[in-house]
């Protein structure tokens, strides 16, 4: 049980991570086609 635990919060915390830098990714393409528009 103990072990099935500390499995769930692993696969938890690299979801999370994952999410983490999904988020930061659209963040970045965001960020570029505001610039691009700007520049236009």
């Amino acid at each position: 049980m103990g072990n099935s635990l500390h499995n769930k919060i692993y696969l938890g915390r690299r979801l999370s991570i994952k999410h983490v830098q999904l988020a930061l990714f659209f963040t970045m393409v965001a960020g570029a086609a505001l610039a691009w528009y700007v520049v236009q």
